[in-house]
């Protein structure tokens, strides 16, 4: 996609953190990738492997759970 490819490894330390926009620009440009998804707790996803987006899953309290790419 574009050229871009994503490496979530850069961006683990965000892991736990409140979800804001500063953190995912921040974390776009640690990865690498070019897009970002944010994941609510329940919230459907595509299945679809894209190596350009960034996936940050988020809990209850809107905090960073997981970061990977895909």
């Amino acid at each position: 996609a574009s050229g871009h490819r994503c490496d979530a490894g850069g961006a683990q330390g965000h892991v736990g953190q409140q979800a804001t926009a500063e953190l995912g620009a921040r974390a776009l440009a640690l990865t690498g990738a070019r897009t970002i998804r944010w994941i609510q707790p329940g919230q459907a996803v595509t299945m679809d492997y894209r190596t350009d987006r960034l996936n940050i899953e988020l809990d209850e309290r809107n905090r960073v759970k997981a970061i990977r790419c895909g």
